[in-house]
């Protein structure tokens, strides 16, 4: 029986956000809302706090913690502002499940004080496992909490592997190969802003839509099943299925291979890591099989996304790189929504600031932060020398 539980929400406001409380005004018995909190999106956090009636919200951008006050005034909801407000109070005893869904490189530290706490933590902010997998996984086994996958590839393995007793012999993550899939040369170059936030199956957000285009939310994934599933990675492969109608697949020592399908839907993944080991109804619909139906594969293209190979490389050569990784993608990706880059030279950023920064085999929480540091102004002067050409 799904037991009543205390969410706090971290980027109420993104898509992952806003799914998440779909699933929870689906089934209001089981949940009670006790923290939400958004970057920037300020009205939309009032809306939702007006709707949800959590105990606390948090504003991370302090200057407009003045507009959320003076929203909610009267409501009895407590108001913080700024990053640190979000650490201090995931740890609240009141709160059960920590639901990360901020994006970026933003959504370690509260994950980090998630898991020393002790909490339930469904995970949607993969950059935590990109960036510092290894001192993510040690604390989660030394503070007993719960490290749940929300991304629909990763669940899909996890559904997978529920009630096996061995480990697998492979995992097999599905991409759907984004909009650019069958571009060609000329196309690639001539890539806007608009065009590589448009996916074709997900509704997703910016940063993670042009990642997903470049194929580099597909690396990630790779460092994230290896450190989620304890998998090397040369077990793990990435296999491109455009209809995203199978979220991945583990193949086992006898040859069978266990598939989870679906709808392109994230509010089925969210509902299930919020109600694991038990299934609920969605606000979702079930796929259907019918006449016609073709579910097809091919390989991934590594040289025309070559970040995926970047991701894939770094994840094996471990330590710091892929803090680098994924600092320069975003640095990279902000200056093409911004225009000053071209999409192709995303890469060329990233390629060039993972041989820029010192690499550290085991780096300290410290040293994190310092890579994550360095990692931004090396792309950022990449980026300015790559403008001046």
């Amino acid at each position: 029986m799904v037991r009543r539980t205390n969410l706090a929400i971290l980027g109420a406001t993104g898509s992952i956000g806003q799914q998440s409380l779909e699933v929870v005004a689906a089934h209001p018995e089981l949940f009670e809302v006790v923290l939400l909190t958004a970057n920037h999106q300020w009205e939309k956090l009032v809306e939702q706090a007006l709707r949800f009636k959590p105990s606390y919200v948090v504003i991370g951008e302090k200057g407009f913690y003045t507009n959320v006050c003076e929203a909610l005034a009267g409501t009895g909801i407590e108001i913080y502002a700024g990053a640190d407000s979000i650490c201090q109070l995931v740890q609240l005893e009141k709160v059960d499940t920590v639901v990360v869904a901020i994006v970026g490189y933003a959504g370690l530290m509260p994950t980090i004080r998630a898991i020393e706490a002790g909490k339930r933590i469904a995970l949607a902010n993969k950059e935590s496992l990109v960036v510092a997998g290894d001192l993510v996984t040690s604390l989660v086994a030394r503070y007993n909490a719960v490290l749940l996958p929300l991304d629909s590839e990763h669940s899909a393995i996890f559904q997978c592997l529920a009630g096996e007793f061995v480990e697998p012999e492979k995992l097999i993550l599905t991409a759907s190969g984004g909009p650019f899939r069958m571009y060609t040369e000329e196309q690639m170059i001539a890539i806007t802003p608009a065009d590589a936030i448009a996916h074709p199956k997900w509704s997703m957000g910016a940063k993670i839509s042009v990642d997903s285009a470049t194929m580099m939310n597909k690396g990630f994934e790779v460092i994230e099943a290896h450190w989620l599933f304890n998998i090397p990675y040369e077990r793990i492969e990435v296999l491109v299925h455009p209809e995203s109608v199978i979220h991945s697949m583990v193949q086992f020592q006898d040859g069978a291979i266990k598939a989870q399908l679906g709808v392109p839907d994230m509010r089925i993944p969210i509902q299930y890591a919020l109600t694991y080991p038990y299934r609920l109804t969605t606000p979702s619909y079930a796929y259907r099989f019918g006449p016609g139906e073709a579910l097809t594969f091919d390989l991934p293209d590594y040289e025309r996304f070559p970040s995926l190979s970047l991701a894939i490389a770094a994840g094996q050569m471990g330590g710091n790189a892929p803090c680098v990784l994924n600092a320069a993608n975003e640095e990279a990706i902000l200056a093409f929504l911004a225009g000053r880059i071209k999409f192709l030279q995303i890469p060329i950023v990233v390629e060039r600031a993972l041989e820029l920064v010192d690499y550290i085999e085991k780096p300290t929480l410290e040293q994190y932060i310092d890579t994550n540091r360095e990692a931004r102004e090396s792309a950022s002067w990449i980026i300015t020398k790559l403008t001046q050409k």
